[in-house]
């Protein structure tokens, strides 16, 4: 896509330079930036060149992923002792349908902060309650679940500037067991109901929605919940919506249906 009114393009090399400037939109892997007009804009700040490891271990047990790390990168995350929750990984890169060439371009940050419902890196951060680190340009830095970050469709919190760094999954969420389900209209059509499922080791039991709803839904319980209670819980929470990917009516019966295979699921690896 020709992007006519942008007359710079720039490199960011260090924490100075990657705020962007009135007209200024920041890149990393571009692949939504360029799909479509930017009339607005007159200028790109490319991330790609900060240095930004991809992994970095944490001390809980955690791990950082980078946001410039790609979708692609994403789901080839080796195996580790203690990272039970391994599959989901693969599982939420595989919910964004793309060709080989957007997987290796698209980033974690990059479909973060666009914030879309179908958003499949926002389904595997808020599934393992991840945290986003957010630089901000005065220096004051903050952390902030991905989880609350997302407000609506294509909507989020972050302010002018304010720079997604890195998600931080912790190490209890990385050690849980978990369980994924996606459902489309389509067989290669974006996301209808996106619904993730984890036991902590300590029995804390945490659902998400996503796609289905406008924003992320997050169900957590101190131990597995019943099925009845389950079900009440996920009809009752707001935000399902209609597009020409689904009503909201059936995301919320689907994301009912495929929260109660999670649930029987989980029960039988315990």
């Amino acid at each position: 896509m020709d992007l006519a009114a942008v007359t710079r393009y720039r490199f960011a090399r260090s924490r100075e330079e990657v705020f962007s400037e009135p007209g200024e939109q920041i890149v990393a892997g571009g692949t939504w930036v360029f799909s479509e007009p930017q009339p607005a804009t007159t200028g790109l700040v490319d991330l790609s060149e900060m240095g930004w490891p991809s992994f970095e271990e944490l001390p809980d047990g955690g791990l950082r992923v980078g946001a410039t790390c790609t979708v692609a990168e994403l789901a080839a995350l080796p195996p580790r002792p203690g990272l039970r929750a391994h599959p989901l990984f693969a599982q939420c890169a595989n919910a964004l349908l793309a060709s080989f060439k957007i997987w290796n371009m698209a980033t974690v940050g990059g479909n973060i902060c666009r914030s879309f419902s179908a958003a499949s890196m926002v389904s595997l951060a808020v599934g393992l309650d991840a945290t986003a680190h957010i630089w901000h340009r005065d220096g004051a830095d903050r952390d902030l679940p991905v989880a609350d970050l997302v407000i609506g469709n294509g909507i989020n919190v972050l302010g002018p500037g304010e720079v997604l760094r890195a998600v931080d999954f912790p190490g209890h969420a990385l050690a849980a067991r978990t369980g994924f389900r996606k459902i489309a209209l389509a067989e290669l059509g974006r996301s209808g109901a996106v619904v993730t499922g984890r036991i902590d080791p300590d029995g804390t039991t945490v659902y998400g929605i996503t796609a289905a709803t406008e924003w992320p839904t997050v169900l957590r319980y101190p131990s597995p919940p019943s099925a009845d209670r389950l079900r009440h819980d996920i009809s009752a929470a707001p935000g399902y919506h209609t597009d020409p990917l689904g009503s909201a009516d059936w995301r919320r019966a689907v994301s009912a249906v495929l929260a109660e295979e999670i649930r029987l699921e989980l029960e039988g690896t315990a």
